[in-house]
């Protein structure tokens, strides 16, 4: 790979496979394809590009709002991914190689179809261009961490301050449906 491209200056880790349910609905097929993808994918990727990444070289790792909120398989495997982003911040760092971790939250994409999920809370769902704009602007503004619309870092905020309190309030609120 690197013989016709021996430098990357960007490297992008953007694949993804969903995994809507639970651990108890889905099949353990689907739980190691997602860990698969969403999280050796990137890592994988990355160490196959490493020799190419030199000091001011920018890997960017799209992650998901949904790796700073346990809700199932996919969660899982973007919070995976998560882990791997803030520590090969860390690892890179001495190699003058920045990381960025993207999180996105619901993106219309062909690969993850959001129209009509949500009914009357459409505004959830964002397009891929604000997603793009955003990691553009982590790699020039030289951000570390980006949640994408800003508006579901609360949600992340709950789930890494009081991840106890915010179990209850969901298992509460699955008992009630």
């Amino acid at each position: 790979m690197l013989e016709r491209h021996p430098r990357v200056d960007l490297l992008v880790n953007n694949a993804g496979v969903g995994a809507r349910g639970n651990y108890l609905d889905v099949e353990p097929e689907t739980i190691e394809q997602v860990m698969r993808v969403n999280y050796l994918g990137s890592v994988w990727t990355t160490l196959a590009f490493l020799a190419g990444l030199a000091s001011g070289s920018h890997l960017v790792n799209v992650v998901s709002v949904a790796g700073t909120f346990a809700v199932g398989p996919y969660s899982a495997s973007k919070h995976a991914q998560l882990a791997f982003s803030r520590s090969i911040t860390v690892e890179l760092a001495p190699r003058g190689i920045a990381v960025h971790t993207i999180n996105p939250g619901f993106v219309d994409t062909e690969g993850f179809p959001q129209g009509g999920r949500f009914g009357p809370l459409s505004r959830l769902v964002i397009e891929p261009p604000l997603v793009v704009e955003r990691l553009l602007d982590a790699v020039d503004r030289n951000k570390r961490e980006v949640v994408v619309p800003r508006w579901y870092r609360p949600a992340a905020w709950a789930q890494a301050l009081a991840p106890g309190a915010t179990a209850r309030a969901r298992a509460a609120a699955r008992r009630r449906h």
